[in-house]
């Protein structure tokens, strides 16, 4: 007989572990099929990428229970100091403006895995499949009947809600045949670590140039996080480059604010392309994180949009068990979509513009972004909003979102 759940999340990496031990203690049976053992060093999700929570995502991560094992190696960003590169143009943003603890935190995806991963491995509603592959579903009227391969062969599940968390080459997706909207940047982000001469003091830079964004992000024992952006025709010359070579050229594009740069880490590059799934939810089906979206890297909102998929998702999922109804009603699932809506696409449109905007030589935009860049260091009402649109904090929240927990 096939095990029954009451939601099956496709996909055991940050976004959908997260969604697991959010509606963990709501009474629903959960399970979680995922490609990686999760003691595996090479789990993919949980490695030492680094990110970059919102001050929203903390309090969704506070209502959810996991905050205090996260706190710990987190870094806080206490200010951002925004640029563009040989330009007068610059705009700073401070967590005291705000009235907050922090704009945001730096945190590696391994902290955030070590946080979420043993909460669902003992919790008596959660059953892993691990390692294990979606080899196809079926969806009926009544539930979702879903085929997983394992060592030891083929096994049936049955499911109401099936979500997909499985990334950006979603098979969920792809089996579903939902069409995505899709726009290459000609760009590619280079992800390091390193150090600086000088203390990085909770300073978060975001430093615009021609060939796009240069983010440096304050890391623990006062290390750094590097998001180079740069066109794709420059990768290759750059990931052959020694460190110290390397270092010379992000030095050039980077300034001297903090000193010279050193310690450099290994270099990753990942090309960079918007996309964004046409549907979102289809009969007993939902498709969270970037299943559904991948942005730009600007601003570093990519998590930080996903856990606000999961916390909404949550609620009203949550509301469904305490109510006895069926958490894969199209009615429900169709309210998820028209709630995260507004969000996605504001923050698709913000971000991509910026990339877009930012990179343009035009002379006359220049001059423009640049004024305006100033005109908003000095208006406190307008880089409120922005601040807040950056922390996760504008439209409506669902319950984790203003720090209620779900129990």
């Amino acid at each position: 007989m096939a095990d029954s759940f009451d939601l099956l999340i496709v996909g055991g990496g940050m976004v959908g572990a997260s969604l697991a031990h959010a509606v963990s203690g709501q009474g629903l049976r959960i399970g979680i099929i995922e490609a990686w053992p999760f003691d595996s060093s090479a789990q993919p999700s949980f490695d030492d990428r680094v990110l970059a929570l919102s001050w929203g995502s903390r309090i969704i991560l506070q209502a959810m229970g996991v905050w205090d094992e996260i706190q710990v190696a987190a870094e806080p960003i206490l200010n951002i100091h925004i640029s563009d590169r040989g330009h007068f143009g610059f705009t700073r943003l401070n967590h005291l403006d705000e009235g907050v603890g922090a704009l945001g935190y730096v945190v590696t995806a391994r902290a955030l895995g070590q946080a979420l991963l043993p909460n669902l491995v003992n919790h008596d509603a959660i059953k892993m499949f691990c390692p294990a592959r979606l080899k196809s579903f079926a969806v009926s009227d009544r539930d979702v009947e879903v085929r997983i391969g394992q060592d030891d062969g083929e096994q049936v599940l049955n499911t109401r809600l099936l979500v997909a968390a499985d990334g950006g080459d979603s098979l969920v997706r792809q089996f579903l045949s939902i069409p995505l909207k899709e726009k290459s940047y000609g760009q590619t982000a280079i992800i390091a670590n390193l150090r600086a001469e000088q203390a990085h003091q909770g300073i978060a830079y975001e430093r615009f140039t021609d060939t796009g964004p240069l983010a440096l992000l304050p890391m623990r024992d006062d290390r750094l996080s590097m998001v180079w952006t740069a066109k794709d025709d420059q990768i290759a010359e750059l990931m052959a480059l020694r460190d110290e070579a390397f270092l010379l050229r992000l030095q050039d594009r980077f300034g001297y604010r903090l000193g010279r740069l050193s310690e450099l880490g290994k270099r990753v590059a990942y090309p960079l392309r918007l996309r964004q799934a046409v549907e979102q939810v289809s009969s007993r089906v939902a498709l969270i994180g970037n299943a559904a979206h991948a942005i730009h890297p600007v601003t570093g909102q990519g998590f930080n949009l996903g856990l606000r998929d999961v916390a909404v998702l949550a609620d009203l999922v949550s509301d469904a068990a305490q109510g006895g109804q069926d958490p894969g009603d199209i009615e429900l699932l169709k309210e998820y979509a028209d709630w995260r809506k507004k969000d996605q696409n504001s923050v698709a449109m913000i971000t991509d513009s910026l990339a877009r905007f930012f990179a343009n030589p035009f002379g006359p935009l220049r001059l423009v972004r640049n004024l305006g860049m100033v005109g908003l260091d000095v208006v406190p009402s307008m880089k409120h909003l922005v601040a807040r649109q950056f922390m996760g904090l504008n439209g409506r929240l669902p319950r984790l979102a203003r720090g209620i927990s779900l129990d």
